[in-house]
């Protein structure tokens, strides 16, 4: 997956986490049935919301921290937390 391409090389970081996260649930939904929304990000903790196969799934904090969090930080270092807005 990559994150910064001549396109949105010089986008603000919100604008870039958000096409990440599209780019994240776009995955979950083909290869899972899930989903992943971009609520909120204040600079250090970005909010998602999960949906889809996602809700209820007893999987989905693993979803949320290992995949989503874990892509988060590998592109975006500075942001220390991905939290769920349930």
């Amino acid at each position: 997956m990559t994150m910064v391409t001549p396109s949105n090389a010089n986008a603000p970081i919100e604008e870039q986490v958000r096409v990440l996260i599209q780019r994240l649930s776009a995955y979950i939904e083909q290869f899972h049935g899930g989903s992943v929304e971009f609520i909120s990000f204040n600079g250090k903790v970005l909010k998602v919301r999960l949906g889809g196969a996602c809700l209820g799934c007893p999987l989905s904090p693993n979803t949320l921290h290992g995949w989503v969090e874990g892509t988060v930080k590998q592109f975006f270092p500075q942001i220390e937390q991905v939290e769920s807005d349930i």
